[in-house]
């Protein structure tokens, strides 16, 4: 028998104790993201109780495989813990069913680039065609962008936006699906403002016998809340994040019909993973349940007016809002018309308190590392209880820092904005 004995304690020591040099770090991303205006479109802030969650004690178990049908002993816990997930995540989107209860639900990729790779798994073969927005068109990486795995083991045909109006071109993604008869088609997006015609591409997919799948990942928090159309009901398969609008933890999910519900399962395990992360689990579960509330129904609908406001703000300032504004949280902007690029014009907001990404936008001549746009979202702000004059406010400093990047400028309106976030405490933060 051995005579070495644990240290009296171990593992009980708080974080500030045993790495005081990260949480230092946490302690200052917590003051970044209190004191800035957050416009990253995929980003949010998740509830206190979201967190705690993912902060609990249910990392600590392993669970491969799905409810009562594990290959570890102890789960009964994180059995319930997952199928209230499911329960929950079903209530929310299939709530328009005639029968919910034919939604099956996968709460278990780990992200949503992840869930769309188990879709590739379950229904397409390697060098199968299939069809996504392109990616400088606002379409993910994921969709069969040529850089990705799914461009690379897939035959990949994108289909793009009309040059007129920047709207996603249904005549051309028709023509491409006749000519190429892809065995998926997505629809869904990264980076285009407007409302997706989800009947439109049902329509597309059964003229060629395609499955459709409808990645959903930026806006399933305003499908949840009627805020945007749903595509569940409509496409094969649905796949999401759990955090963007849906200020969830930083998971991943699948939502399909029922007949489609063991070969989405065998992909996502034993497929492309072992076991789920049983605390962001357990954090979807809550962010659904508070998804559910009314009060997260306004704030959805909140995020959409927001999103407007600031686009008309912004055009009104002569900034090229693409496709003229938004349907949803996103606005997409050309800076050309400020004579600056969007890699420096996303550096200097920076600087000044307000964060955004830079982004092309369609049919940019200029390099992806180094595109004419960039990329805004209203989801954090709206968290925050921010609305319609401060969205006002916004594009102002946003126009002030376009015309000059003076560091001494820059670094008052950041001191602005740090008084202005004072006024609109963010949810979950100690700060």
């Amino acid at each position: 028998m051995s005579t070495t004995q644990s240290p009296k304690g171990t593992g009980r020591a708080p974080l500030s104790e045993t790495d005081p040099e990260i949480a230092a770090l946490i302690r200052d991303e917590d003051i970044r993201e209190a004191e800035t205006l957050r416009l990253i479109a995929s980003e949010n802030y998740a509830s206190r109780a979201v967190m705690e969650a993912c902060g609990s004690v249910l990392t600590n178990k392993y669970s491969e495989g799905y409810p009562h049908k594990r290959y570890y002993e102890g789960q009964q816990v994180i059995d319930q813990v997952e199928e209230l997930a499911q329960s929950r995540i079903r209530g929310l989107f299939g709530k328009h069913l005639a029968d919910p209860s034919e939604l099956h639900v996968n709460v278990q990729p780990h992200s949503g680039s992840p869930a769309n790779l188990a879709v590739y798994l379950a229904f397409a073969k390697p060098l199968e065609t299939i069809m996504g927005l392109g990616l400088p068109a606002g379409g993910h990486l994921t969709h069969g962008w040529n850089v990705s795995i799914t461009g690379k083991h897939w035959k990949s045909v994108p289909y793009g936006v009309r040059e007129t109006d920047h709207r996603i071109d249904m005549d051309q993604v028709r023509a491409l699906a006749k000519a190429h008869q892809p065995k998926l088609i997505w629809c869904g997006t990264t980076a285009y403002p407007r409302a997706i015609d989800f009947e439109a591409f049902r329509s597309i997919a059964d003229e060629v016998g395609a499955i459709l799948a409808a990645d959903i990942a930026h806006i399933s928090g305003l499908v949840a809340a009627g805020a945007h159309p749903s595509p569940v009901g409509i496409a094969d398969v649905v796949t999401s994040t759990t955090h963007k609008t849906l200020r969830g933890p930083r998971g991943g999910m699948i939502l399909c019909k029922k007949v489609h519900a063991s070969a989405v399962d065998k992909a996502v395990f034993p497929g492309l993973q072992g076991g789920p992360h049983n605390n962001v689990t357990a954090g979807i579960a809550v962010a659904a349940k508070e998804a559910a509330t009314p009060e997260f129904t306004a704030y959805a609908h909140a995020v959409v007016a927001n999103a407007k406001t600031l686009a008309e703000a912004l055009a009104a300032r002569g900034f090229g809002v693409i496709t003229g504004g938004t349907d949803n949280h996103l606005i997409l902007i050309d800076v050309t018309s400020k004579g600056i690029g969007g890699k420096p014009y996303a550096q200097a907001l920076d600087k000044a308190g307000i964060v955004a990404n830079y982004n092309s936008v369609p049919f940019d001549k200029r390099k992806p590392f180094d595109p004419s746009g960039i990329r805004l979202g209203t989801p954090a702000l709206t968290s925050r209880g921010m609305g319609k004059a401060e969205m006002e406010k916004l594009a102002g400093w946003m126009d002030d820092v376009a015309k000059s990047q003076d560091e001494t400028l820059l670094a008052k309106i950041a001191g602005d904005v740090k008084e202005l976030c004072k006024g609109f405490p963010a949810p979950g933060l100690s700060v």
